[in-house]
């Protein structure tokens, strides 16, 4: 409820200076009192007040100049209606009021209970004692007339007190019990209004808020006093906003209101009640009701014949052919370099293909060569034989018969057992000149003779020494 004194860094004389003090007492109330003996002031001094069948004490709340605006504000009269100023409080008169304000909450339950005895309808807000504990006010608020005569004298019999009852409204009660608002911050009502308008429900229609009471009301159970605040700049909006008595006619069907949007000048209108909203400016709203007036049907909301849709379709297919064209000349083709080839292995691969026979031959017979080869010397690089995983499945023989051009070797007629992939098998070779390896590669070796299948051992193993060979 302070003022900040603006005024009061400016050289203004002392000789002019407005003689009348604004004071603050409890509940945010504020009176003006005539500072007679000319004492020094700042703001918040606590000074002893003139008041009818007493004194009082108060808190300064502003003086100088803007005390003269504030008084023709509230249309107050520079007259001799206006009360004194004793002296600066002092600690005798702070005691004295510190004892008198401890009476006031147990004073109020009391008043309570004694008005529903009398089954009075009126609410009990707020008592204020005054300083010379010889006065107290009563603040209610009710709905309808009380007749409280008789309260009157129940409380000044039982509290020996002169008693004051001053109704008040539920914003004025609101201010004086102070709180929270949703914004946030302290109650206007409690910290700088002083002035309650009536606030009415076309404010919010105005402003295009929702009409519900839980939301538009404050603590006060009244309609909030900041729906007034920027009611001005929303009716100065509203001039240039369209008013809409009936829908639109359109051949996509009738469009209604929906929405408005009064700063942005935006409207919004839905086909017969849909969920899908179109939005379109006030200028074209007044140009699609002066075509209505005449009798006539737009196309849609945003066109008023077929003819524009097509021609703006048929323009933004230009504009597309536009851009492939400014793309496709800008863009140089890329040229596909040539894969690098491997000069060993390509000629490694004629080769291989040439001496490609007609039929695969065996993978036995291939492994029956090696020691053949082994014999011809190192291969050159290209011709280095792929590694190959050990996979039982792969090195099993399709066809061992089919042989192409060449007789059947006796290894060739032994079971399938025994033709198994010779890199799993640790057979050990015979001791012996360079001639036996000879005879073993033309096929003269000695057949083993046909027993029990003998298995091989395991990778990277003998074979089992403990058991004999025949077995």
């Amino acid at each position: 409820m302070n003022v900040f004194d603006w005024l009061s860094h400016m050289g203004i004389p002392e000789v002019d200076n407005f003689d009348i003090v604004e004071v603050k007492f409890k509940g945010g109330r504020k009176e003006y009192y005539r500072n007679v003996d000319f004492l020094s002031l700042t703001t918040g001094d606590p000074v002893v007040v003139d008041v009818p069948s007493g004194h009082h004490i108060g808190y300064v709340s502003l003086q100088g100049e803007l005390v003269r605006l504030q008084m023709q504000k509230r249309k107050i009269r520079n007259d001799d209606e206006i009360l004194r100023i004793y002296r600066v409080a002092n600690q005798k008169d702070m005691e004295k009021w510190g004892e008198a304000q401890n009476r006031e909450i147990p004073t109020l339950y009391r008043c309570r209970q004694i008005v529903e005895e009398l089954g009075l309808k009126m609410k009990m807000s707020d008592i204020e004692y005054q300083a010379d504990n010889s006065k107290a006010t009563f603040y209610y608020s009710a709905d309808d007339r009380v007749d409280f005569r008789e309260l009157i004298k129940v409380l000044a019999g039982e509290f020996r007190i002169r008693v004051e009852m001053r109704q008040i409204s539920l914003r004025q009660e609101a201010g004086r019990l102070g709180g929270i608002g949703v914004c946030g911050r302290e109650l206007c009502c409690s910290t700088w209004l002083v002035d309650f308008k009536n606030v009415s429900t076309s404010a919010a229609r105005y402003q295009n808020l929702s009409l519900n009471p839980g939301k538009l009301s404050g603590q006060c159970g009244r309609l909030k006093c900041c729906l007034n605040y920027e009611l001005d700049t929303y009716m100065d909006a509203i001039k240039d906003i369209p008013s809409i008595d009936r829908p639109l006619q359109t051949e996509s069907g009738p469009a209604k209101l929906q929405k408005t949007d009064i700063f942005r000048k935006l409207m919004w209108f839905s086909y017969n009640n849909d969920n899908d909203w179109h939005s379109i400016t006030c200028e074209r709203v007044k140009e699609i009701q002066a075509i209505n007036e005449k009798g006539k049907k737009v196309f849609t909301l945003q066109y008023n014949e077929a003819s524009e849709i097509e021609d703006l379709a048929a323009k933004s297919t230009r504009e597309l052919e536009l851009l492939d064209k400014k793309f496709a000349s800008s863009s140089p083709k890329r040229k596909k370099k040539p894969r690098p080839q491997n000069r060993n292995s390509g000629g490694n691969r004629n080769q291989q293909a040439s001496n490609k026979p007609d039929s695969k031959p065996n993978k036995p017979e291939r492994q029956q060569n090696t020691p053949q080869s082994a014999n011809q010397g190192p291969r050159p690089v290209g011709d280095q034989p792929k590694k190959r995983r050990n996979n039982k499945n792969r090195n099993k023989p399709k066809n061992p018969e089919a042989n192409s051009g060449q007789t059947a070797s006796p290894q060739s007629q032994q079971p399938k057992a025994q033709n198994a992939s010779p890199k799993r098998q640790n057979v050990q070779k015979p001791k012996g000149n360079d001639g036996n390896a000879a005879n073993i590669n033309s096929g003269g070796a000695k057949p083993k003779p046909q027993g029990k299948k003998k298995f091989p051992p395991r990778k990277n193993q003998g074979p089992n020494p403990t058991k004999p060979e025949n077995e």
